[in-house]
């Protein structure tokens, strides 16, 4: 598994590309391209590009996450 190089939310731009997620999530691209085709998951088409609004991404990751009280 490959380690995030973001350390904060802060660090991220307003949108993200394929590349950002992966390295975001510490995942692999092609599994970034997996997860951006995801019905829940909250990607924008613009031409042949996908990207994910800063937002929107964190409030998906903070959807996912597990909360343990």
């Amino acid at each position: 598994m490959k380690n995030s190089i973001y350390k904060s939310y802060d660090e991220l731009p307003l949108f993200l590309n394929a590349d950002t997620v992966a390295k975001t999530l510490g995942i692999a691209i092609s599994s970034c391209y997996e997860l951006m085709k995801e019905k829940d998951f909250p990607s924008i088409t613009i031409g042949n590009r996908i990207v994910v609004p800063k937002d929107a991404f964190i409030a998906w990751v903070e959807s996912k996450a597990r909360r343990v009280d």
